[in-house]
């Protein structure tokens, strides 16, 4: 695996983890996230495997989908290394709410590369705001992908029928904008510059 990309090794894990967490509920239980024995049996290890387990074939493609789109271009520009280390600080922090909210609910349970992808996606966006996404074979700027994620994500969180952890969408997308930003600081007004251009293209 020495010549793959670290975005291509990340979905290859995720795919596989997921497909035997999927048929196998014991090995699921083991690796999701479950605040209140995250808070008990201090099983902290949960912040990380639940990242690599999903709710559904749905789940898992729609994540995969979106991390595809918008890894290969982050890795390129941040290096392997700060790409993964971006990867693993999103997963965990992004769940670091959820623990807190849950931590004495026995009943709750969450799973999903959702906090970490989102986090890739608003990096990238950053990054390069006006790229095309193709969506059913719709093309949509970057930036307006990045909002259309969320409004889905705040719309699935409230319905809350599942064990997909839509709210920490938004808190990756956090940890996205302020590692990227942190790291090049320049591209935070740049990305405002660019949209408001290419409005100004659109409009005029």
């Amino acid at each position: 695996m020495e010549n793959l990309s670290c975005t291509t090794i990340i979905i290859i894990i995720n795919c596989v983890v997921s497909v035997i967490a999927l048929n196998n509920p014991v090995v699921m239980n083991r690796l999701m996230l479950l605040p209140y024995w995250v808070e008990r049996k201090n099983e902290y290890y949960r912040f990380i495997t639940s990242g690599f387990v999903h709710a559904s074939y749905i789940h898992l493609a729609f994540n995969m989908f979106s991390f595809y789109f918008f890894g290969y271009l982050v890795e390129a520009w941040l290096g392997g290394f700060r790409f993964v280390l971006l990867y693993a600080a999103a997963l965990i922090i992004s769940d670091i709410p959820t623990y807190l909210k849950y931590k004495n609910n026995s009943n709750y349970a969450s799973l999903g590369a959702s906090g970490a992808v989102s986090a890739i996606i608003f990096a990238s966006i950053l990054l390069h705001p006006v790229n095309l996404i193709f969506v059913y074979f719709i093309p949509v700027p970057a930036f307006l992908f990045g909002i259309l994620y969320l409004a889905y994500s705040y719309y699935m969180d409230k319905r809350s029928g599942d064990y997909v952890n839509h709210s920490a969408h938004f808190y990756g997308a956090v940890v996205g904008l302020v590692y990227i930003g942190a790291l090049y600081p320049s591209l935070i007004p740049q990305m405002f510059t660019t949209i408001a251009e290419a409005a100004m293209r659109i409009l005029g």
